[in-house]
């Protein structure tokens, strides 16, 4: 979002939700902690909210809000942490995250037709402001790879989103010639992106679309690319391969106004 007041302030947010009404909302760079944006809280209180903030103000953040009325039909409870009346748990860490004061994991957990599923928001370092922000970017992958992978082991539906920092390969990005080995782009981090595939993780939609191109995420503000269509695809729902057959669509909401990067949404049968 780019800051979750800014997109609110512009209107957007309120277009978006009228709109296409999600059941579940990821977000990533909230910029915010819960107590500044009381109001928004209380305009969509049609949704239960759960927040992880960066320690650094303005900087970083994610959430996840459900729709009370798909949590109240279709689960037992929607509150945080599990009891005995409770089917939802939010979480916000994962082991061996080397950034784990940003607020980059937003993670809910909740059982449904006897089935349980693990749902997971994620805005993934992007590693250009030192050599040691670069260093723990690709262990973010790395560990982000094997906790996901033990959740599928446990027998969890899991499902993966958010900002990826990274476009996967040259038809993900509008200029890759221009762009080969720059972060984002850097031949390491495009290799943990294949890891996951190697693992059985699915990019939904390069799956679905391996030939389609012009199709981005993020453009870059200051240059007014998105004016251009110059931009990136860094923004993905993944999925375990098991999962594929409960895809029904996926599509980029590149129409939708309020930030530098725009919504993907993502329908499932469960």
């Amino acid at each position: 979002m780019n800051g979750i007041r800014a997109v609110e302030r512009k209107e957007n947010l309120e277009e978006f939700l009228t709109q296409h009404d999600p059941d579940i909302f990821f977000i990533q760079e909230t910029k915010c902690k819960p107590e500044q944006i009381g109001k928004i809280i209380e305009k969509y209180s049609d949704y239960t909210q759960f927040y992880e903030s960066a320690e650094k103000p303005g900087y970083s953040g994610t959430a996840v809000w459900i729709k009370k009325e798909w949590c109240h039909s279709e689960l037992p409870a929607c509150r945080s942490g599990w009891d005995s009346e409770s089917q939802v748990l939010f979480s916000s860490q994962f082991e061996g995250n080397p950034v784990a004061d940003e607020g980059r994991v937003a993670q809910i957990d909740f059982t449904k037709n006897g089935e349980a599923w693990s749902l997971l928001g994620l805005y993934f370092p992007n590693g250009g402001k030192s050599e040691l922000a670069w260093a723990q970017k690709l262990v973010f992958y790395d560990n982000f790879l094997a906790y996901v992978n033990r959740l599928k082991n446990q027998g969890k539906k899991v499902i993966f989103t958010g900002d990826v920092n990274c476009a996967h390969q040259p038809i993900d990005l509008a200029r890759p010639e221009d762009n080969d080995g720059v972060i984002g782009f850097h031949p390491e981090e495009r290799k943990r992106l294949s890891h996951w595939i190697e693992n059985g993780w699915i990019d939904i939609w390069r799956h679905l679309k391996p030939d389609t191109q012009d199709v981005y995420s993020w453009w870059h503000m200051i240059t007014r690319s998105r004016d251009r269509n110059v931009g990136w695809r860094i923004d993905y729902f993944f999925v375990d391969k098991t999962l594929m057959k409960d895809v029904k669509k996926i599509e980029y909401l590149t129409e939708q106004m309020g930030s530098d990067h725009c919504p993907v949404m993502l329908e499932v049968d469960s």
